[in-house]
C-alpha cells in the first residue's frame, strides 16, 4: 500500500456555488408552491426539492486539510488517494476522509530495566524524534501507528541495550556510556528497520537516561572509581619511568657524574618515590659521603 496523490476541488468556491443552488431551490420552493407566484407548479417544487437535495449532500464533500496533515480519501474501503493540499477542500461526499499529521513529532519513552551486554541490570530510555512520510502505510498497513511507534520503539530499544556492556572493558569495544553517537546510530536504525512497514521516518534516536540499577549502582560505582584509579597510576608510572631514563641519560651524557649500578638503583628508587607519591616528599640532605 503506497500513498497516491489525488486533485480536490477547493471549497470555498465550491461552497458559495452550493450555498447558490441551495437558494436558488429555496426560491424554486417558494415560489412552486404559490407563497410567491399565483399559480403552484407541481414540477417546480419536484426540481426544487431535488436541487437542495443534491446541494444540501454535497455539502458533505467539504473537509479542511491543515498545514502539514493529509486527508487520507476511502470510497466504501477502498482507498482513492491521499489529498494534502492546504485549507478548505472538496472531493466526492460519498468518500471517507481520515486526517493523518505529518507533522514531526517526539515522545520520550519510560525507564526501561533489562540486563545490559555483561548481565547487569540498568535503566535506559530514550527521545524518538519521527514524522510520517506515508499516509497510506500509516493508516491501512497497521491498526493505530501512533502506538505502533511507541511499543516498536520500546521494543529495539531494549534489543540495543542488550547488545552492548554499559562500560568499555576492552580498548575498541563499544559501551553505553562513552560511545553516545554511536548507540544513537545503531537505534536510529534499527526503528527505521521496524518503523518503515507503517510509513514512518524516523528523524532522531538518542538515550535520554542511563543508569545503574539502584540495586547495584553502589557497587558499580567502586568498580569504576578502582578503574579510575588504577588507570591514574598506570600512567604516573609510566611517565615517572620515563623521566628517571632521561635523567639518567643525560647525566651520562654530560658527564656531571659517574654513578655505578648501585648508585643507579638507588636513585632511581629515589625519583620513583618522588614521582609516583602521592604526597609531597621531605628531604634528606647528605653532608657526608654516599656510604
Amino acid at each position: 500500500m503506497k500513498e497516491n496523490p489525488i486533485r480536490s476541488l477547493p471549497g470555498i468556491p465550491v461552497l458559495l456555488i452550493l450555498l447558490i443552488l441551495l437558494a436558488t431551490a429555496g426560491w424554486m420552493l417558494l415560489t412552486g408552491v404559490g407563497v410567491a407566484g399565483d399559480d403552484p407548479s407541481g414540477t417546480r417544487v419536484a426540481w426544487g426539492l431535488l436541487l437542495g437535495l443534491a446541494s444540501f449532500v454535497c455539502l458533505f464533500g467539504l473537509y479542511m486539510v491543515e498545514p502539514n496533515k493529509a486527508a487520507v480519501l476511502s470510497l466504501f474501503g477502498k482507498y482513492i488517494g491521499t489529498v494534502k493540499e492546504n485549507g478548505l477542500r472538496w472531493n466526492n461526499p460519498f468518500y471517507a476522509k481520515k486526517k493523518v499529521s505529518q507533522r514531526v513529532r517526539n515522545f520520550e519513552s519510560g525507564k526501561l530495566k533489562v540486563n545490559e551486554l555483561d548481565g547487569s541490570p540498568i535503566e535506559i530510555a530514550a527521545v524518538i524524534v519521527w514524522q510520517v512520510i506515508d499516509s497510506a502505510e500509516a493508516v491501512y498497513n497497521v491498526d493505530d501507528y501512533e502506538s505502533f511507534v511507541h511499543i516498536q520503539s520500546e521494543s529495539a530499544l531494549r534489543a540495543m541495550a542488550t547488545s552492548y556492556p554499559y562500560d568499555q572493558h576492552e580498548e575498541g569495544q563499544l559501551a553505553l556510556r562513552s560511545h553516545a553517537a554511536e548507540i544513537s546510530q545503531h537505534l536510529q536504525d534499527e526503528l527505521a528497520e521496524r518503523l518503515a512497514d507503517a510509513g514512518v521516518r524516523v528523524v532522531d534516536a538518542r538515550i535520554s537516561h542511563l543508569a545503574y540499577a539502584p540495586e547495584i549502582a553502589q557497587a558499580m560505582l567502586q568498580r569504576q572509581q578502582a578503574n579510575a584509579i588504577i588507570a591514574a597510576r598506570t600512567r604516573i608510572v609510566a611517565g615517572a619511568v620515563g623521566m628517571v631514563e632521561m635523567a639518567l641519560a643525560e647525566l651520562q651524557k654530560n658527564g656531571v657524574v659517574e654513578l655505578d649500578e648501585e648508585r643507579k638503583a638507588h636513585m632511581v628508587s629515589n625519583l620513583l618515590v618522588v614521582l609516583c607519591g602521592e604526597r609531597g616528599t621531605q628531604p634528606i640532605v647528605n653532608t657526608g659521603t654516599l656510604y
